[in-house]
């Protein structure tokens, strides 16, 4: 048997549950530090018994019958109180949500159309590929209803083919 398993029981022990075996009996005279702790355990438990709880005041029932007349004789808040404390927890958070999006959102609008406004400084050249691809993109209805268009490639796929 060892310190830690007779550490275990000990509390048993000492309040009188129960009677030590032989195992644990030997260990105690052997170890001294395990029997101390069981005699000062004991005694322990010797003061706990002697102690007593001290008896309520006589006026304690008198005195706690009036605070709960106090208390359900004063006005109940309404729901509305009750309520209150969530639904404001809840804006507060929603508002917080929402503010650190639009902080975060418009950060990037900034950035974007801050790149935008150094790239887009100067107009492309006429007759560049940029340029051409600028006027297709405005002109896309107009071109888009053009049926001459469509007639130059039919004509161009015939002369291919032969």
């Amino acid at each position: 048997m060892n310190c830690n398993q007779i550490r275990e029981r000990m509390p048993e022990v000492a309040a009188g549950f129960s009677e030590p075996t032989v195992d644990e009996g030997k260990h105690l005279e052997s170890c001294g530090a395990c029997a101390e702790e069981l005699k000062a355990m004991r005694a322990t438990m010797a003061l706990l018994d002697q102690w007593q709880a001290p008896e309520p005041s006589p006026y304690f029932d008198v005195r706690l019958q009036a605070r709960l007349r106090e208390e359900m004789a004063k006005p109940q808040a309404g729901w509305l109180q009750w309520f209150r404390r969530p639904v404001l927890a809840a804006a507060l958070t929603v508002l917080l949500g929402v503010g650190i999006g639009l902080f975060f959102t418009q950060g990037r609008w900034i950035i974007n159309h801050g790149q935008e406004a150094t790239i887009n400084t100067e107009p492309p050249a006429p007759g560049t590929a940029v340029s051409d691809l600028q006027t297709l993109e405005k002109n896309n209805d107009l071109y888009a209803d053009f049926d001459l268009l469509d007639d130059l490639e039919l004509q161009q796929d015939v002369v291919e083919t032969p």
